[in-house]
């Protein structure tokens, strides 16, 4: 197992975690709420709350899959009552009422049943919703603020006495440190154990993180970029396999791949959460030269074949001041399985797993047979980020 040093991504949310959790964690406190209040001596006891997302509607009713993956369907009446919050509400406050014209597909929902009889028939008293276009906007506006002020790399030290850690990162001028000064205030997060889900991730303290673990903060840098204050940051531990495709089953979802580092052969799952990609021949030939460059400790030539930022902040965010590579990575479009081969060479970022567990990939990305060649397999494979956006290239991971 290899821990590789990353370089900070564009495709990253400020607080996404926030934005779905505060969904969660608003309407649970809701449904906590009813739950902890004592039922009156001989009455019977209240049905507990139904939080998950929409999956369909028919007629008056809502067919949600419930956060525990269960499906369930509820009856809406004319008496029920709807409400819209916005997202990371915790209370009512900001509530209004809408029709039920207005729920869709993909709303995150709390709903608060009424039941009587014996057995006892429920139905909705009230639906509590997060629309999903107000989640979208919300996390769109995020993950611009983590792509300008966000920093990622490799934890080399932790002092959580002091609330500092020192994290490697690797810039197109090379390898350099940073230290991390995490306030009291900071958010500290911790990617949830076998998960490719960034909204998993759970609130954490800094004695949870090692050397050795990826970390993300959001923040101010400091003008040298010697220091990094952060507001916000995420850790977890990864897997990073690179190696040569030998079977690809589209069915089961799965690549077979040979490591070159352990020279064993990997099954690793694609979920519809796992993001793939893969590299023209002349960018990935852009990025080995790129890399090369920053391994010899020299900036990228003025005459590099690596994409460069333009105004609109197209493809190769790292441009020829040094940067970021992810958020050219970001930009690729989703690769299906079905086009990766037999033969192809890959670098996969996956879930921590044993060798005898079957990892889950979070990042795949084809065409790196030149960045392979042209530095070593850790430099290579420090562009790639374990950090990901839910459905980001679902489709195509499903296909």
């Amino acid at each position: 197992m290899q821990k590789l040093e990353f370089i900070s991504r564009g495709v990253f949310a400020r607080r996404i975690a926030r934005a779905i959790a505060s969904v969660c964690l608003g309407l649970i406190a809701a449904a906590s709420t009813m739950a902890q209040t004592p039922a009156p001596a001989g009455a019977p006891a209240k049905t507990p709350p139904i939080l998950g997302t929409i999956k369909a509607i028919a007629g008056e009713s809502l067919t949600l899959t419930t956060d525990a993956g269960a499906e369930s369907k509820v009856n809406v009446t004319p008496a029920t009552k709807l409400l819209r919050v916005p997202p990371g509400s915790k209370d009512l406050s900001q509530a209004v009422a809408i029709p039920f014209s207005e729920f869709q597909p993909g709303d995150r929902v709390l709903v608060r049943l009424k039941c009587a009889g014996d057995p006892p028939v429920c139905e909705a008293g009230s639906v509590i919703a997060m629309k999903k276009s107000d989640l979208a906007e919300k996390r769109a506006h995020e993950r611009e603020e983590w792509q300008k002020h966000g920093l990622g790399g490799l934890v080399k030290s932790v002092d959580a006495t002091r609330g500092a850690i020192t994290i490697g990162t690797m810039t197109a001028e090379g390898k350099k440190d940073v230290a991390i000064e995490i306030g009291q205030s900071a958010i500290v997060r911790r990617y949830a154990p076998g998960s490719v889900k960034f909204d998993d991730a759970k609130v954490s303290s800094l004695s949870e993180v090692s050397p050795g673990d990826q970390l993300r903060a959001r923040g101010v840098r400091s003008a040298d970029g010697a220091s990094f204050t952060a507001d916000e940051i995420v850790t977890g531990a990864f897997r990073n396999i690179a190696g040569t495709i030998s079977a690809v089953d589209t069915g089961a979802g799965t690549l077979t791949v040979s490591d070159l580092a352990t020279k064993k052969s990997e099954v690793v799952k694609v979920s519809p959460d796992s993001q793939l990609r893969k590299l023209s021949p002349q960018m990935a030939q852009g990025i080995a030269a790129r890399l090369k460059g920053a391994a010899a400790g020299a900036p990228p030539a003025a005459n590099s074949s690596a994409p460069a930022t333009g105004p609109g902040g197209g493809p190769g965010g790292q441009g020829r001041s040094g940067g970021d590579l992810q958020q050219l990575l970001g930009r690729l479009l989703a690769t299906p399985l079905s086009e990766f081969q037999k033969g192809d060479v890959v670098m996969i970022v996956a879930t921590g797993g044993t060798t005898d567990a079957q990892v889950t990939a979070i990042t795949v990305l084809g065409g790196v047979e030149p960045l392979l060649q042209a530095t070593t397999q850790e430099q290579a494979s420090s562009i790639l980020t374990p950090w990901t956006l839910s459905n980001n290239g679902a489709d195509a991971a499903a296909q």
